[in-house]
């Protein structure tokens, strides 16, 4: 179902400053009033144009008649135990996806959809499962962090949502930018990360275009279990991303990580421990360690809690950074690898 509100209109959330003036100067405006309207759309949260504030009638009239500020609202909600949303979103155009909003003290993290369902085919994600159902604009990913009721709260940005971040990488970068630029949200790359499964392409343009943070998820340290699970290994192998990562140029507070999703009995092995030790030793990469969420008819379990800090104990004895990061909103399907399970019938 597309929405008819938006239709045949230029949607402003998802655009720069510099985008929003070459959209108003043919009609005599200035740069500061494209400073106006971001500040409207992107600091304020505001919906209709014609509530614009300090604009004049002449540019309100303009941009409602051929804009639309492009927030719009989620579908539905679902509270976690552990305190986690997860937001039911439909864009203008028809693709449902999911955002959860994770409170933590002083750290509020939105964890951002990037496609509807996802292309990477990796068997232990139920995302993948609900098939691919096209790329979000970038408006539809700053759009999950301006929408939801706690977005003054957010300080932190996760793309760990639906799909694969860097098999979108346009609209990514695109979101990154005014997620973190002075007239956008203006949240420190610092606390803003992509999580990808490893699109050197993908991974190139992002530590060029961007400060913010960078992930991999792994699975194993060994190219052929990893080409098992993860089909995007094949022809971009991990190796060569994290020889990338190793190598770019530090820039401070800028972070580089590996995500290794803990599956009892399959990649929690002593020799999957050497094999972490040998791939990262000295490349200042750190490794967040995380649980698996089992689905239905799924006979794979998580490892033990026991388990997963001994591997941060070698580690970290080891000279890698590592941490057992919790997870949450589990008992929603909000959790990294669930989401979409509401979707599949």
């Amino acid at each position: 179902m597309h929405d008819t509100a938006f239709m045949n209109k230029k949607i402003l959330c998802g655009l720069t400053v510099e985008e929003m003036f070459s959209l108003i100067e043919p009609a005599g405006f200035e740069r500061r009033h494209a400073l106006f309207i971001a500040n409207a759309i992107y600091k304020k949260r505001i919906s209709l144009l014609t509530r614009l504030p300090k604009i004049s009638k002449a540019l309100i009239q303009f941009l409602d008649e051929i804009a639309s500020a492009g927030l719009y609202n989620p579908k539905a909600s679902e509270i976690s135990a552990d305190k986690a949303v997860k937001y039911l979103f439909s864009s203008p155009d028809g693709k449902y996806f999911e955002t959860v909003y994770m409170p933590d003290n002083k750290r509020n993290t939105v964890c951002v959809s990037t496609q509807s369902g996802c292309r990477m085919g990796c068997p232990f994600c139920v995302t993948g499962r609900y098939g691919y159902h096209g790329n979000l604009t970038a408006g539809d990913i700053i759009n999950q962090v301006l929408s939801i009721p706690e977005a003054a709260n957010v300080n932190h940005v996760v793309f760990m949502g639906m799909g694969e971040p860097l098999d979108n990488p346009g609209n990514v970068l695109q979101a990154c930018k005014i997620l973190t630029a002075e007239w956008g949200l203006a949240i420190s790359p610092g606390n803003v990360t992509v999580s990808t499964v490893g699109i050197t392409p993908g991974v190139k343009s992002f530590l060029e275009a961007s400060e913010c943070n960078l992930t991999i998820s792994l699975y194993s340290p060994f190219a052929m279990e990893r080409a098992g699970v993860i089909p995007a290994e094949k022809r971009y192998p991990a190796a060569e991303i994290l020889e990338m990562m190793r190598n770019y140029p530090k820039r401070k507070k800028r972070r580089f990580s590996v995500a290794y999703v803990m599956i009892e009995s399959v990649n929690d092995s002593d020799r999957h421990l050497e094999g972490l030790k040998k791939m990262l030793g000295g490349s200042g990469i750190r490794v967040n360690l995380l649980p698996y969420h089992p689905v239905k008819n799924n006979v794979y379990a998580s490892s033990t809690a026991e388990k997963m800090q001994h591997f941060k104990h070698e580690l970290v004895t080891s000279g890698i950074s590592a941490s057992v990061r919790k997870s949450r909103g589990a008992d929603i399907s909000a959790a990294c690898g669930l989401l979409a399970s509401g979707f599949i019938k």
